[in-house]
């Protein structure tokens, strides 16, 4: 495997107007000692990128829409070749920013839409009106011909909406439909107890299979779940047919569950540079060292691509290289990034439990 850096996701501000229950970076409308960088900070990082990859860069936050010279920032990215994105919450949406976003070159943008409902996706959000400015943000984007993701987070307390809220995403004209299955870090951490159980987890992905099987128009991702993709090589296995999976040219392209710090990565708001949104290690600062140095020479990212080094069952798993466990969610519930994915359930040919006559955790 090639660890080219295809996709970054940058926080580009800490400050949000809204205050959702599992916001990775705890965001508020006050930053609370994350200021946001300068302009020419913010050229900087995109020239030392630029020079050295041409990724996906989504532009993202809290809210980035709250900068006031993000569209600044999305067309210098543009005009260096790299390929720009928006992930906003939807709420401040008008038709003048649409035709910023279109004159700024920006490719693709992300909403969130957690509910099929007002009532469950504006509690999941902390925000009344949340759910109608998903509906109007969407109008406006077919109406001005931004295509747009729909990315859907689940806990216990909206994991029944799964179903209602994918079909939603596609009436509303989504170009995708990604589905999270939230790994409990920053605001998350405070909702642990309603993370879904393993056993609902792998309802979930045999669900999302069949529905992915037949979709023909939306192109569907469960995200941060990377079991799925042992999954698709199992069930279309034992039902003697090839799995035809389409890919988003926004995307990393990636054929393997786990990409962070692989073709993936965040930078925060501070300069810390992450495998992914949801794992709070930093392999090094922007600010300090040159996007080039961090991604080929940072330590962690070394030990997340040596997948030899991978304990309990992914250690020894024949769907290493296909699946990886979630580094992230190792990190979060076992405390070791390396350690077995806490929410897989498949047992390796090759695993011998550690305490003889015990089922695999």
């Amino acid at each position: 495997m090639d660890f080219i850096a295809k996709w970054i996701a940058w926080e580009v501000t800490r400050r949000c107007n809204l205050r959702c229950i599992h916001c990775r970076s705890s965001s508020e409308l006050e930053s609370k000692g994350h200021p946001d960088f300068t302009t020419q900070r913010a050229f900087g990082i995109i020239d030392d990128i630029s020079d050295y990859a041409k990724p996906v860069m989504v532009l993202s936050g809290g809210e980035p829409l709250l900068r006031e010279d993000i569209f600044e920032i999305a067309r210098y990215g543009t005009e260096k070749g790299l390929r720009m994105c928006l992930a906003t919450n939807g709420s401040l949406i008008t038709e003048s920013i649409c035709d910023d976003i279109k004159s700024a070159g920006i490719k693709i943008v992300s909403m969130s839409l957690d509910g099929s409902t007002e009532g469950v996706h504006d509690n999941f959000r902390n925000q009344q009106g949340s759910f109608r400015s998903i509906i109007k943000a969407s109008q406006l984007f077919k109406s001005k011909g931004i295509e747009f993701i729909i990315n859907s987070s689940f806990t216990k307390r909206n994991q029944e909406e799964i179903p209602k809220v994918y079909r939603l995403a596609k009436e509303l004209g989504a170009t995708a439909w990604y589905l999270f299955m939230i790994v409990p870090t920053g605001r998350a951490e405070e909702i642990i107890s309603e993370l879904i159980s393993k056993e609902d987890y792998d309802g979930i992905l045999d669900w999302h299979y069949q529905m992915e099987k037949d979709e023909r128009d939306l192109l569907v991702r469960p995200t941060c779940a990377p079991q799925y993709y042992r999954v698709v090589l199992q069930r279309s296995r034992e039902e003697g047919n090839k799995f035809e999976r389409r890919t988003l040219k926004f995307s990393t392209g990636g054929s393997k569950g786990c990409l962070a710090g692989q073709l993936i990565c965040l930078i925060n708001v501070d300069g810390d540079v992450y495998p992914c949104s949801y794992f709070p290690k930093a392999a090094g600062n922007i600010f300090t060292k040159s996007f080039k140095e961090i991604w080929e020479h940072s330590e962690l990212f070394k030990e997340m691509r040596d997948f030899k080094s991978y304990k309990g069952r992914c250690g020894v798993c024949e769907y290493l290289n296909v699946c990886g466990g979630c580094r992230a969610r190792a990190y979060a519930l076992r405390g070791d990034y390396l350690e077995e994915e806490p929410y897989c359930s498949y047992v390796p040919k090759r695993y011998n439990p550690p305490d003889e006559g015990k089922e695999a955790r």
